[in-house]
């Protein structure tokens, strides 16, 4: 079996383990531009000591290209964990990551997202570089 094998994908309207990007679909070559990649917009994910997103990483694959490129690996580490017990810390991180990126090709930026509980989960969107 394949790790790819595992990766699970879904509409991030009907699942709240989906990654959701937020970007332009057009941008110009070599100039800085937004992108936003989190959990829960349209269904809330929890944040339990439990039951937590534990990372998000962003990859870009060129179109065309033989090589997919990871722009960025972000862990999230307070899930209300506290020497009271779970759930009782004063700490919790939302699933979110804003990156400032710059592409000079066209291509794909892909997300994954690990939940502690239910695994890999993956999306896509394509951006043109004019």
């Amino acid at each position: 079996m394949r790790l790819s094998e595992k990766i699970q994908s879904a509409d991030w309207k009907k699942e709240k383990h989906a990654p959701v990007i937020e970007t332009p679909t057009e941008v110009k070559a070599g100039q800085p531009f937004s992108v936003t990649v989190g959990l829960g917009k349209e269904i809330a994910h929890p944040n339990t000591t439990e039951h937590h997103i534990s990372w998000i990483s962003l990859y870009f694959q060129p179109e065309g290209g033989k090589f997919t490129h990871q722009i960025a690996h972000v862990e999230f580490r307070g899930h209300g964990e506290s020497t009271s017990g779970p759930n009782k810390g004063p700490a919790y991180a939302h699933p979110e990551v804003n990156l400032s990126i710059t592409l000079n090709e066209s291509g794909t930026l892909f997300a994954l997202a690990f939940c502690n509980i239910h695994g890999l989960w993956e999306s896509s969107t394509e951006v043109k570089v004019g």
